[in-house]
């Protein structure tokens, strides 16, 4: 059986990463990652689908064992990619999509090189500042203070292996969908390994 692939999703708030994720999800079979947090369930949230929600004293026990592909602390929680999971996923053949950071994606990359990383960049900074302002639930300073973190996050997109310019959602996703495709067919050592076998038993076949 052939392993599956993790895919690293990241890009500043407002250039639509979450809602590509999902598409991708409901249109390909893709496994989303899901994340652990010490951090009480909201109402709403279900166990092993939003979260899977952890004592701190299992976090931390976990977090020693370098069981996380990544973690960090908000407001005193803390959130992580459980290792396991996205092992075990892989490993039967299911292919992983990770949301996250780019703080959160260099982390993972230092763990797991054989990532695929791929940055979601709006059409244009006027446009990802017209999309924050327009979501109405911020305050003019966090509005500053999120375009000035898309400034930041940006300056690290060479990071990543691919970049896709989310100018709309279904043409985004049509395009990490081709990226997920052709990852599928590089030439990886399990397939140059392969191609040696064939070799072997041509030469083995062919008469003297």
């Amino acid at each position: 059986m052939d392993k599956g692939l993790l895919f690293v999703i990241s890009g500043p708030s407002g250039a639509g990463k979450g809602t590509i994720c999902k598409q991708l999800v409901k249109a390909i079979n893709i496994t989303m990652s899901v994340s652990e947090t010490t951090r009480a369930p909201r109402e709403g949230e279900i166990h092993g689908k939003n979260y899977f929600f952890v004592s701190k004293e299992a976090f931390q026990k976990k977090k020693k064992e370098n069981g996380y592909l990544e973690y960090a602390e908000v407001y005193g929680n803390f959130y992580g990619t459980p290792k396991e999971f996205i092992m075990e996923k892989i490993g039967s053949g299911h292919d992983v999509v990770l949301e996250i950071d780019f703080q959160g994606a260099l982390q993972v990359k230092e763990k797991f090189p054989d990532g695929i990383f791929i940055f979601i960049l709006p059409p244009s900074m006027k446009e990802l500042k017209k999309r924050i302002v327009n979501r109405g639930s911020e305050s003019e300073k966090s509005c500053k203070e999120r375009f000035n973190n898309a400034l930041k996050e940006i300056s690290y997109i060479d990071k990543y292996d691919y970049c896709v310019i989310n100018d709309e959602v279904t043409n985004a996703v049509r395009k990490v969908r081709t990226i997920i495709e052709a990852e599928h067919y590089k030439v990886t050592k399990e397939i140059y390994d392969q191609i040696q076998k064939y070799k072997e038993e041509l030469l083995c076949s062919t008469p003297q």
